[in-house]
């Protein structure tokens, strides 16, 4: 047999491939496709699954860190949204069933003067009204739920003595108790806005009302902490009766004299008013004048020719006089002849300021057509509860 012979026998043997072998190659090449495109679905299927636990984890971490103010705006946010719909509409519906720091909120609170206004707005107002130089910044500021509130003074020191064990023991004295009511009187501002402004959302509403409120009840309450007559408004430190600091009693105010009708005269009426306060009451005083009276005095300088007035070193830091910080207070006097324009005492101890924490809108659409009235309202009271933490000075001869 030649090697011809035998590629000829033996190729189309080779060549065929046996019967059913084809069909059972696509059969394997179709179900390993599919099981492939299963494979697929099944990763597919649990990078999802992984990728959803961990968003849930996430948002479950996020919450936990969540600071308490955000927190307490997400929670606030149904009060916002009706104070926002009653600003600008008018509309009430979305009080209903609210509740804002446990006080129901219906549309029977209107009655009473308006609806509660939202904490943010709230506290806008009065982080305004603490900033705003008055004697509030330096007074005792409380809370109350009540109509008045009440200061118990007593003027007798409890008896006190050493003793020995067979010693007798005398009965110490009974205490003399006085009792200052501070009433809380009704302070309120009426803000006006256009109807097309407050049908604009772009506008800040509750931003706008807030700034405007506090910018009026800030400006009433320095007066009147100032020199207010306590009918309808808060007693003010200059209302009370002032004496000579010599003869001085309980129920006035001690004043020393510059000894210059109109002026300050030398430094010496300054340290005479630092010394005429107790010590008890010097750690925590500061100085209450107007910035005309403040350019007056810090030109003063002390016997060494030193200023007697320094500037404060950082930013926000109040000027100090003889090493106490002045308050600058627009409301107090201008220096003239006898006038009362610069105080000097403990008014965290000498002068209580009460207030409710409840700030109220009323809306009024029709008093001023075609503008909008907002009526806010809040109640807060003020007098001097220690007569001997505050001393005046008298630009006078005596």
């Amino acid at each position: 047999m030649t090697d011809h012979q035998f590629v000829a026998d033996e190729g189309p043997d080779a060549a065929s491939p046996p019967p059913g072998a084809a069909q059972e190659v696509k059969q394997a090449v179709s179900q390993f496709v599919q099981h492939f495109k299963g494979f697929q679905d099944d990763v597919a299927r649990k990078l999802k699954q992984t990728e959803e636990r961990m968003t849930m984890l996430d948002r479950k971490t996020q919450t936990a860190a969540r600071p308490h103010l955000a927190a307490a705006e997400a929670e606030g946010a149904p009060h916002q949204k009706a104070m926002q719909a009653y600003l600008r509409i008018g509309n009430e519906d979305g009080f209903r069933g609210l509740e804002l720091e446990g006080k129901a909120l219906s549309s029977a609170v209107n009655s009473d003067g308006g609806f509660l206004v939202d904490p943010q707005t709230a506290d806008v107002v009065k982080s305004v009204l603490q900033s705003t130089a008055s004697i509030r910044a330096v007074a005792s500021v409380v809370n109350v739920e009540a109509t008045s509130f009440d200061v118990l003074i007593d003027h007798t020191d409890v008896g006190a003595g050493w003793a020995t064990e067979t010693g007798s023991v005398t009965e110490t004295a009974s205490p003399v108790i006085d009792r200052i009511v501070i009433p809380l009187h009704e302070l309120s501002a009426l803000p006006k806005a256009s109807q097309r402004l407050l049908d604009d959302s772009a506008f800040d509403i509750e931003g706008w009302l807030a700034g405007r409120i506090a910018d009026k009840f800030a400006r009433a309450e320095a007066q009147s902490f100032i020199s207010g007559d306590g009918v309808d408004k808060p007693t003010g430190i200059l209302h009370h009766t002032a004496v000579d600091n010599d003869s001085w009693t309980w129920g006035a105010l001690g004043y020393v004299a510059t000894g210059t009708d109109g002026d300050i005269g030398s430094a010496d009426a300054i340290i005479n008013l630092v010394y005429a306060l107790d010590a008890r009451y010097r750690a925590g005083a500061s100085f209450v004048m107007n910035s005309k009276t403040a350019g007056l005095i810090r030109k003063l300088k002390d016997a060494d020719g030193r200023f007697l007035w320094s500037d404060g070193l950082a930013a926000g830091e109040p000027a100090r006089l003889m090493g106490y910080p002045v308050l600058v207070a627009e409301d107090m006097p201008d220096v003239a002849s006898d006038s009362f324009s610069m105080a000097f005492g403990d008014f965290g101890a000498g002068y209580t300021i009460a207030e409710r924490p409840d700030l109220r809108i009323l809306r009024d659409p029709f008093s001023a057509k075609p503008h909008v009235l907002f009526y806010a309202t809040k109640r807060v009271g003020g007098d001097v509860s220690d007569f001997a933490a505050i001393k005046l000075m008298k630009f006078g001869v005596s």
